[in-house]
């Protein structure tokens, strides 16, 4: 017997609270290459269920880093913190754009350890959001 999908309904409700945005690196919808992904913040192989208050949007590259993960070492503490969650924690409060707009920059422990955990300054992350600012699509405003 096959699991339970996730429904349409929650889906789509998902995206609207996410803003169609990466809850990790905050990459649009518009701009990522294939759909973004239903991530299970407190992943299935750790006790986490389809529940909607469980669920947000995740590009490919976050949410395969993220994988199972949910604690990471803060590395300007040394403290093992649980990642970022984008359904109940604020992205400002935990991340900034570095100036230039094209690396994340942990502001507390949560974040630090998660910029580290998710690599969301990856390369190609990076590279990529350089050509975003170019175009003016980059940075988030809100």
């Amino acid at each position: 017997m096959r699991p339970p999908q996730i429904s349409a309904a929650v889906r789509a409700r998902v995206r609207a609270a996410a803003h169609n945005r990466c809850g990790y690196c905050q990459s649009s919808q518009r701009y990522v290459l294939g759909l973004l992904e239903i991530d299970h913040i407190l992943p299935k192989a750790r006790g986490g269920t389809d529940a909607e208050e469980n669920l947000w949007l995740a590009c490919r590259l976050c949410n395969s880093f993220k994988g199972t993960q949910i604690r990471a070492r803060d590395p300007q503490t040394g403290r093992w913190v649980h990642l970022f969650d984008p359904r109940r924690q604020r992205w400002s409060r935990h991340f900034q754009w570095r100036e230039d707009g094209t690396r994340i920059i942990g502001r507390t422990s949560c974040g630090r350890a998660t910029v580290i955990a998710l690599q969301l300054n990856h390369v190609i992350a990076v590279m990529v959001r350089r050509e975003w600012v170019a175009a003016g699509w980059h940075p988030p405003t809100d």
